[in-house]
């Protein structure tokens, strides 16, 4: 028996034994699907498995790319969603029993979808001001590059941006250098240079900074460069922006009283759904 919410009931062993939700013992993966295809799905995966080893997961057999879209693709028609746009994510955990230290590295994995977005990649026309979350850092390290559930920092950070009437946070590490946005990677332009942190600062690995990394070198009159960033540099960027995977590029409009364009960032986003497209 087990007391859930002031009701004593037979016990559920998704809650209770589950490590995902007692430790934050589990990596997941968040997916854009466009009528029935999974947009970077190798990007996703191999992120996945890398994960997993990180993390020294056992990885079975079956989990194949094949495998791993046939079961993301099975429910998403299921739910009525073959031709239409939406959010996917597979989460996998340990499953298995103990308390830190688990018994067995053997895995289980769960999948759920939403309808959500647009077919293409658009910049939002509203506001969105962003200050500096300071409560608490990112370590810079390689667990803070993989997408746990382990993710209190944002979750907090996200209520914070919620208090101060904000629209997103950007989220500092130990070092005091910028990482990341709540819920995304962060890019920073000025003039022709742009830069976003190197993943030994703690940043996620995203699969949408990965297609930016890739894209913006052969971009004519841009220059990319992975390097650090201090809250000193965002009053003089000319254009900021942060990316994921379901959103694209959302264009930040303001910094404390630092207003900024988005025009680069325009180029950068036609240019990222030209190379879906193709």
């Amino acid at each position: 028996m087990i007391n859930f919410n002031g009701n004593l009931q037979k016990e559920t062993s998704f809650l209770t034994n589950n490590r995902a939700f007692k430790y934050g013992d589990a990596v997941f993966e968040t997916l854009k699907i466009v009528n029935g295809n999974i947009l970077f799905l190798e990007d996703h995966y191999f992120r996945l498995m890398a994960s997993m080893r990180i993390v020294r997961m056992q990885i079975p057999m079956e989990f194949t790319i094949e495998f791993l879209q046939n079961e993301i693709i099975k429910l998403n028609n299921l739910k009525g969603f073959a031709t239409a746009i939406s959010r996917a994510r597979i989460t996998v955990y340990r499953d298995t029993d103990g308390l830190f230290s688990p018994t067995q590295n053997n895995v289980a994995y769960l999948i759920d979808v939403e309808e959500k977005g647009k077919e293409h990649y658009q910049l939002s026309e509203t506001i969105c001001e962003v200050d500096l979350f300071k409560d608490h850092y990112v370590t810079p390290q390689l667990l803070s590059t993989l997408k746990t559930t382990n993710r209190i920092l944002n979750v907090v950070a996200s209520i914070f941006a919620k208090e101060n009437e904000l629209d997103n946070c950007l989220l500092l590490n130990s070092d005091k250098r910028v990482v990341e946005a709540i819920n995304g990677n962060v890019f920073l332009i000025r003039g022709n240079v742009i830069k976003t942190p190197p993943l030994t600062d703690g940043c996620i690995k995203g699969v949408l900074r990965k297609q930016l990394l890739n894209m913006i070198p052969k971009m004519e009159g841009l220059e990319l460069q992975e390097q650090s960033i201090s809250p000193f540099e965002l009053q003089q960027a000319d254009e900021l922006f942060y990316t994921n995977v379901i959103q694209g590029i959302v264009s930040i409009t303001k910094y404390r009283k630092k207003k900024f364009e988005n025009t680069i960032t325009q180029t950068i986003l036609s240019t990222l759904n030209k190379t879906i497209e193709a």
